[in-house]
């Protein structure tokens, strides 16, 4: 009797290792389908954060190029500040032909020629606000680019008291670009550096007879350091 239960015991026991083995089988059998699931689904997502950072790239491609088109349809644009409100009496090409070569000091009887003005299309200011600027067309290159170089010459520009600022009428991104500048910019004119911002974000160093150009504000940097250090180097005894 013993025997007989000791056999059945390891008959049970033999049928629930059977069991256990096969659970087992079908265990590795579902993670085996697990892991090819999880890598067919790893696989799809690479796939898909490729095809999205192409899209990415497109699109940022697209939109650089729509802000090119955008600052080329200003190319001849002026902004122009500090004009109070109503001054030009719903005239404003004729009162800025008439203001604008005073203010810059043009010769007499210079007569510019104005495609359209108009003030920004921002809400009319309440009493005491800054006023809005113009926005001028002008139907030749050359005479904006002579405008915005006699203002430079100039410096301050004053009209009957009121603070007169011209700048190019450039994209809100490209403006953001070249504010990158102001720093090292300002490096240069602190150093009595010759210098320039060019279209449509390009810093050039003038030294030693040479000029030096820069689209990254950083790199633009990292050159004036390294200018400076070598400078310092040559003065030492």
């Amino acid at each position: 009797a013993t025997l007989n239960s000791i056999v059945e015991s390891l008959k049970t026991l033999t049928n629930a290792i059977e069991e256990i083995k096969a659970d087992n089988r079908d265990f590795l059998h579902r993670l085996n389908e697990v892991e090819q699931r999880t890598d067919t689904l790893e696989e799809e997502l690479e796939k898909e954060k490729q095809h999205t950072a192409a899209l990415d790239s497109k699109i940022a491609a697209l939109a650089q190029r729509l802000d090119d088109q955008e600052n080329r349809a200003r190319r001849n644009n002026l902004r122009i500040l500090g004009f109070p409100e109503h001054i030009e009496k719903g005239k404003p090409i004729q009162f800025l032909q008439d203001a604008l070569p005073k203010l810059l000091g043009l010769a007499d009887g210079t007569q510019l020629e104005m495609e359209r003005a108009h003030r920004t299309l921002a809400p009319r200011p309440e009493a005491g606000q800054r006023p809005r600027p113009f926005i001028v067309r002008f139907l030749k290159f050359q005479e904006k680019e002579m405008i915005i170089r006699k203002a430079k010459e100039r410096g301050a520009l004053d009209w009957e008291g009121n603070k007169i600022l011209i700048f190019p009428d450039l994209s809100k991104e490209l403006q953001e670009k070249r504010k990158r500048f102001l720093d090292v910019k300002k490096q240069q004119r602190d150093h009595g550096v010759e210098y320039g911002l060019f279209y449509p974000a390009t810093l050039k160093i003038f030294l030693e007879g040479k000029d030096y150009s820069f689209t990254n504000p950083k790199e633009a940097q990292a050159f004036w350091k390294k200018w400076e250090q070598s400078t310092k180097e040559n003065l030492q005894p």
